[in-house]
């Protein structure tokens, strides 16, 4: 006696049950792997973007869409600082590394970053092609910008103002592509790099040429200028409570740490997976229960087969067993489909969002995955014990004789 021939022929009998029972198994899988894989994605790009920068000095207004603006480049700045008052700051005891940003253009939706040396050392930059920006109007892409723009050494381009959009093209100005930078696997293959004075220049009709990129060539253009932020990090432990403080009390500019104000976002973005997971843990539950029923009633139907089934020579425990398997094998083909649906619906959802730097992908996978795999068939276990232990009390000789 084949079970699994016997339990795959039971599901394909009654179809419009086993389909509806796989259906909402592979709702809840599908909705959980989507989480899953987002909330992972997400914190991955927080804790990779805001890696060793332990504070963000900008323009007075919401700390977070400071950090969103100037860390992870998917906000609007909440505006520009002078660089005098910054450069000050960056010359502070408290202060190991400081990196002005510039923003306010962008090239079909990559944001162009002015910045100077130290914005390579921090993110530990390395070329693939060709070589950094050395002086106005060069600029050095990262890698997926170099793949999606088809951009090459050697080619020009043409920046828009704002961080979104080509409505407002500085057509007075071309930039260079000097070089293209290995991929980083962080907000840095999304931006395109240049000297702070191309900047300048892009705003600024008569600016001084020759801009090159050396330390005191760039303390003076940023000193006579404004700057959207810095990135800081902390020369001692010690500067964590002081240097933040000193910034807010005592200057016109605020200082807000990448990780509070990521855990902050992060725990916003908590709430609503919270819910989802109980929704999602809801339809399982409801798909558990529309098992059970239907192998239930399923058992009072089938008592003559598997009455017949035991004068052949099946033994109980095989009974027990095909039961068992029938619940077993909708939960695991549900979650199989689920976990298909969740990294589809991602790709999709990652297709359509207007951010790149944010972007989600469903062509990843990640370990608690292989989890949801387990809920599913402990969930068809679950639901499909008791009327598996209905076999146990099935009478072969009553039963066969009613239904003579």
């Amino acid at each position: 006696m084949n079970i699994f021939k016997i339990s795959s022929k039971n599901l394909v009998r009654n179809k419009l049950t086993t389909i509806l029972n796989i259906i909402l198994v592979a709702f809840g899988v599908g909705i959980l792997s989507i989480l899953f894989l987002a909330s992972t994605q997400i914190s991955n790009k927080l804790e990779k973007n805001a890696k060793d920068i332990d504070l963000v000095v900008g323009a007075k207004g919401s700390p977070l869409q400071l950090i969103l603006s100037s860390v992870y480049h998917i906000d609007y700045p909440t505006g520009n600082i002078p660089a005098k008052d910054a450069y000050k700051l960056m010359q502070n005891p408290m202060v190991k590394r400081a990196v002005p940003l510039a923003l306010g253009d962008n090239y079909n939706g990559y944001r162009i970053v002015g910045t100077d040396s130290t914005f390579s050392n921090l993110y530990g930059l390395s070329i693939q092609k060709g070589s950094f920006w050395h002086k106005d109007l060069e600029v050095t892409l990262g890698s997926t910008v170099a793949l999606t723009s088809g951009l090459k050494i050697g080619d020009s381009f043409f920046g828009a103002h704002g961080l979104t959009g080509n409505g407002d093209v500085h057509k007075q100005h071309a930039y260079e592509v000097k070089g293209i930078l290995k991929p980083q696997g962080n907000i840095t293959d999304n931006l395109i790099l240049t000297n702070i004075g191309s900047v300048y220049k892009m705003h600024e009709e008569k600016h001084a040429e020759g801009h090159s990129h050396v330390s005191a060539a760039e303390a003076k253009e940023i000193n006579d200028k404004e700057i959207t932020a810095l990135l800081i990090q902390y020369k001692s432990p010690m500067s964590v409570i002081l240097f933040p403080r000193m910034v807010n009390q005592s200057t016109n500019m605020q200082a807000a740490s990448p990780a509070m104000e990521s855990a902050r976002l992060f725990s916003l973005i908590g709430v609503g997976i919270d819910t989802l997971q109980w929704f999602a843990i809801f339809i399982m539950g409801i798909a558990a229960l529309s098992i059970f029923i239907s192998l239930y009633n399923a058992m009072k139907e089938r008592k003559y087969d598997l009455a017949i089934m035991r004068c052949l020579g099946a033994s109980k425990s095989k009974l027990f067993f095909l039961v068992m398997f029938e619940g077993v094998l909708v939960t695991f083909i549900g979650a199989c489909l689920g976990l298909l649906i969740g990294h589809v619906a991602l790709e999709v959802i990652g297709a359509y969002q207007e951010s790149s730097q944010a972007k989600l992908t469903g062509l990843t996978a990640i370990p608690q995955e292989v989890y949801l795999i387990w809920i599913g068939l402990f969930i068809g276990a679950l639901a499909s014990l008791i009327p598996a232990m209905q076999i146990y009390k099935v009478d072969i000789a009553e039963t066969l004789t009613k239904n003579r």
